[in-house]
């Protein structure tokens, strides 16, 4: 009986509302671009913030980034002939960090210098990267093909190279892989593997690797390549002279990264003289993203609802100029007998449609405008489901709180008044 009842009013509702087609239609816009709003804003932040996460996360929460880079002094003295720029880690340095704390698991340290590689009549501008095989398990790329850097390659000062899917492709096209040898500033090295470079060009978040490194044994980078660099540029030269490029060092536990990378930084200021490294901490840079993508979803989750609230405001409108049109309508039903609570429920039951049915198209909407966003800008986008289940459920709440009052409004209108209202 209960359910027979419901439906009959869920009927009476959809019909009073099909006999004002175009103003029930307006009245849903609101809520409609409300949800759409709401997805939307969700989607497109969670989207952004998602991209950056990820980033990070693959820094490694358990790592410590260290990047030589030359001091604010030297930057701002460019302009002074200067013979030989000296600045950087040291070799030193990460002797002293894996003998000063115990909480440190493992490093790999890079020395960076670019080179032409070449192949016959091929040739690519490689950023060569000198470092150790534990580069491999701290940077975790997957490999295509063959190996990493070995201990053997260090202790032999094996003359092996490990190319990116990019260098590969454009230097050993049609060529044999594993084994080729391949030219690099005057020295042959032999191809032992072919890493896949997930680094993000143009990103916010700067990885340890590019789609152009090579990666061959630290040892025989020094013995090759020296400590010196030279660059020409426009008739000049300029001279810096950089043992260490980078350094990551891999933390036990993620409760102590952030007292290792103080206790790193106070002992770097203790031997460096000017301030020529910078130590980033990306379980730190992890935990100010979630933070900020938390406050974000809030703002755009508020502005977007202020959308629903003046389409909440739009129902109560329409409902409460219903209620004045449909005032002998209401007098007849409370004459034979209609108790003031089926007036509200009948009443509800309109706004509650109006409002679902609302949200619903705005759903529609809203997942269409992210797939927009992403197919023609690249822009990415993440639709959630609680995104989804948020803005129905906003929109169910708008219609239920905002026809309320014109739900009671009508019936507590007095039966024999609303008989004799014209």
């Amino acid at each position: 009986m209960q359910k027979l009842r419901l439906m009959r009013n869920i009927y009476l509702g959809i019909k009073s509302l099909m006999l004002h087609k175009l103003r029930s239609l307006l009245t849903m816009l609101g809520i409609v671009f409300g949800v759409a709003s709401v997805i939307a804003m969700l989607s497109i932040g969670e989207g952004a913030s998602k991209e950056a996460l990820e980033q990070i996360r693959k820094l490694g929460s358990t790592n410590i980034l260290i990047t030589s880079m030359k001091p604010v002094e030297e930057e701002a003295a460019a302009n002074v002939r200067v013979f030989m720029s000296v600045y950087g880690l040291l070799y030193d340095d990460e002797l002293r960090i894996k003998e000063s704390f115990a909480s440190v698991e493992r490093t790999a340290p890079a020395k960076i210098v670019r080179k032409e590689g070449r192949l016959y009549e091929r040739a690519l501008e490689l950023r060569i990267v000198g470092t150790t095989p534990s580069w491999f398990d701290l940077v975790r790329r997957p490999f295509l093909a063959g190996r990493g850097l070995s201990d053997h390659d260090v202790r032999t000062h094996a003359n092996v190279v490990v190319l990116t899917e990019y260098g590969a492709r454009r230097l050993l096209a049609t060529e044999k892989t594993i084994g080729q040898n391949l030219r690099i500033g005057g020295t042959y090295f032999e191809v032992v593997g072919i890493v896949r470079s997930e680094a993000e060009q143009g990103g916010t978040i700067q990885t340890p690797d590019q789609e152009i490194d090579a990666y061959i044994p630290l040892n025989v980078a020094k013995t090759r390549f020296g400590d010196v660099n030279v660059r020409m540029s426009s008739g000049s030269r300029e001279m810096e002279r950089v043992e260490l490029h980078q350094l990551i060092v891999e933390v036990k536990s993620n409760e102590e990264v952030e007292a290792t990378a103080a206790g790193i930084t106070a002992m770097l200021e203790r031997f460096h003289k000017n301030t020529d490294y910078r130590v980033s901490v990306p379980l730190a840079l992890l935990r100010q993203a979630e933070a900020f993508k938390r406050t974000s979803n809030i703002v755009l989750g508020s502005i977007a609802g202020i959308s629903l609230l003046v389409g909440g405001i739009g129902i109560m409108n329409i409902m409460l100029a219903s209620v004045t049109e449909r005032t002998r309508e209401i007098g007849v039903r409370r004459a034979i007998g209609a108790k003031r609570k089926q007036i509200i429920i009948q009443f509800l039951i309109e706004t509650v449609v109006l409002s679902t049915v609302g949200g619903f198209i705005g759903i529609g909407i809203g997942i269409s405008i992210p797939w927009a966003v992403t197919q023609f800008s690249g822009m990415p986008t993440d639709v959630t489901l609680y995104s989804l289940a948020l803005s129905v459920g906003i929109s169910m709440a708008v219609g239920i709180i905002f026809g309320l009052y014109p739900a009671r409004r009508a019936a507590n209108l007095d039966p024999i008044e609303a008989l004799r209202h014209e």
